[in-house]
């Protein structure tokens, strides 16, 4: 039986590139992982200008190929961007738009999301970019609906994410979409990362970092029980009483530890459960539902409408393995 033909990825680097969201890309997609069940790809790191390119780390790095290699890409990424102060160069924005034309996937990482902006490919549609960029991002492209909140957008042809580690988050995603749940997991597992945060970037704007975990961490063991026992029902109340703290000690110890409240990790651990149990099961959307702690078939559409955007049918015809 013949080989799949490689998916060709075109990464996209510049002078001042930063070496880890060039390596972001890389990493997903651009090493030999098929030993884990994924399917071969073609990564192929491009510029503007074939040769020698500085980094901001200090040293330089030699790129052979020049922007025809988008002609072949099924995804071109944008990995970030050196200066959102003045617009990418118009070779890149016209290949970035003749790419799209075709029906290519065109990305932009972090900043890279400015690039596919002055593209025009945002225009009337949500997007994301780095937090600390977003007024800036705002002000100069109102065509574009911002969400500073979110990790990132898929609109299918077009996706943005937002900063630094958010881009490996988006990487992933597309590597789930064409590959399925389960190899996406097993990348995310080597590369020791989450198969799928829930959340949004909020959580992490000007955000002190929580304490390292100690042996012995009574809140995170209580984490870790609510996590087995997603199926009933955790109020503030019930489970600091299980800690012998007041109502207002746990919500500030809750809210250092996981960067939001009770109320809305229960929901993101709730989906994540339900999108697991999808994706592996053929059991009723009825029992996924109480399976994960939603109650009835109606509050998890419900849900999955209001944060994923589809329905749970959907969402397994899209991503389950087997």
């Amino acid at each position: 039986m013949p080989r799949p033909a490689p998916i060709t990825v075109a990464v996209v680097a510049f002078d001042g590139i930063s070496p880890f969201h060039l390596s972001v890309p890389c990493l997903v997609f651009g090493e030999n992982r098929s030993a884990l069940g994924v399917p071969p790809f073609r990564l192929v790191v491009c510029a503007a200008r074939a040769g020698r390119l500085r980094t901001s780390a200090g040293f330089d790095i030699e790129v052979v190929h020049d922007l025809s290699a988008l002609r072949r890409a099924s995804i071109v990424i944008v990995p970030s961007w050196n200066d959102t102060a003045e617009p990418a160069p118009t070779e890149l924005l016209d290949a970035l738009r003749r790419a799209h034309r075709r029906g290519a996937q065109v990305v932009g990482l972090c900043l890279g999301a400015f690039v596919l902006a002055d593209a025009g490919l945002l225009d009337g549609r949500d997007a994301t970019t780095h937090w600390s960029y977003a007024e800036t991002f705002a002000a100069r492209y109102p065509a574009v609906r911002l969400d500073p909140d979110v990790l990132y957008v898929d609109h299918g042809d077009v996706l943005t994410s937002a900063g630094t580690a958010a881009s490996l988050d988006c990487c992933l995603h597309l590597l789930r979409q064409r590959c399925g749940a389960e190899v996406a997991n097993r990348v995310a597992r080597r590369l020791v990362v989450a198969p799928h945060r829930e959340g949004g970037q909020a959580q992490f704007i000007e955000q002190p970092l929580p304490a390292v975990r100690q042996r012995g961490d009574k809140l995170q063991a209580l984490l870790d029980w609510v996590l087995r026992h997603l199926d009933e029902a955790h109020g503030v109340d019930s489970l600091a009483d299980r800690l012998a703290m007041s109502r207002r000690t746990f919500t500030r110890r809750f809210r250092q530890a996981t960067g939001t409240t009770l109320l809305q990790w229960l929901l993101n651990q709730r989906l994540a459960r339900a999108r697991r149990l999808l994706e592996t099961t053929d059991r009723s959307v009825e029992w996924v539902a109480l399976e994960a702690g939603f109650g009835s078939a109606v509050s998890l559409r419900q849900h999955f409408a209001a944060s994923l955007g589809t329905s749970p049918t959907r969402y397994r015809a899209q991503f389950q393995t087997g």
